[in-house]
């Protein structure tokens, strides 16, 4: 049996915080890179309420945490305690990642960027260059794949949400990157090279989302921004009809690198085993 990480005055600290909080599989994930890369360091979950966010963000930074991952509902709270923030995270309007530096409050979005690097990950072959991409919702996990999408080239990208104004208020916001955003009542999937999720639907306890995969080309990309549970209804479709299908669980584990290494001095890499080890908590279907 392994010996417990113990403590000690020069561990390095950082956390997530939540409300609630105990369902995040973050400090399995940052624990088994502290473990793998032998940091003196620990990642701890962080319940905080709505109402003492800011005042918590600022007693853990005094209390010398090199930062923290910020989770549902406080995203778009932590942009207003931040003393600098990236040009990315001001554009989704959200903050997932803070870093505390020379007495300095940083904050950062790393969700697109870990979308990204999911997509490269598992849909190797797959480029947002190629075609259209389709994405159904317009919440903080819309914005934040969107950005990176156009960013990284997407040629046209259409949005449905249950809530046209939400998705309308999201496409003017994307107009600045110069490719066309367009809203659509339903997904136009004939010519789309990507599909993505990003609602809740499929997620344990949610009823599964209701969309008939036919229409797309053969080869396109079918992601889904849920990881509870691994094969959400949405990717056991596409995988039937033979399409790369691209799960929540890698947009989870790359999003928190960048992280890592601003608190702990080491960029880690997704492996097949962190990707076992954090799996093995996570429900593989639906209940």
């Amino acid at each position: 049996m392994q010996a417990p990480h113990t403590l000690t005055g020069k561990t390095r600290l950082a956390g997530v915080l939540g409300w609630p909080v105990a369902h995040s599989r973050s400090p399995r994930l940052h624990g088994f890179w502290l473990a793998r890369h032998g940091i003196d360091g620990a990642f701890v979950p962080l319940p905080v309420q709505p109402a003492d966010f800011a005042q918590a963000i600022r007693s853990v930074a005094a209390l010398g945490f090199r930062g923290a991952n910020v989770t549902i509902p406080h995203k778009e709270a932590a942009l207003a305690v931040c003393d600098w923030v990236e040009d990315e995270a001001r554009r989704i309007g959200a903050v997932n990642t803070l870093v505390f530096r020379d007495g300095r409050i940083e904050g950062w979005n790393t969700d697109g960027w870990g979308f990204l690097e999911s997509l490269r990950e598992q849909a190797p072959l797959f480029h947002v260059k190629q075609g259209p991409a389709v994405l159904l919702g317009a919440g903080g996990g819309a914005r934040a794949v969107a950005h990176a999408l156009l960013a990284a080239g997407c040629p046209r990208l259409t949005l449905v949400n249950r809530n046209p104004a939400r998705a309308e208020a999201l496409a003017r916001d994307l107009a600045a990157h110069g490719a066309p955003v367009e809203v659509a009542a339903s997904p136009p999937l004939e010519g789309a090279a990507l599909l993505v999720n990003t609602t809740s639907q499929g997620m344990q306890g949610q009823p599964p989302l209701a969309i008939d995969l036919a229409p797309l080309p053969p080869g396109a990309v079918v992601a889904d921004i849920v990881y509870v549970p691994l094969e959400t209804p949405l990717l056991a479709a596409a995988r039937a009809r033979g399409l790369p299908a691209v799960d929540g669980l890698g947009m989870l584990l790359h999003q928190g690198r960048r992280g890592f290494e601003a608190w702990f001095g080491e960029m880690p890499e997704v492996t097949p085993e962190l990707r076992a080890f954090v799996a093995s908590d996570i429900p593989k279907h639906a209940a």
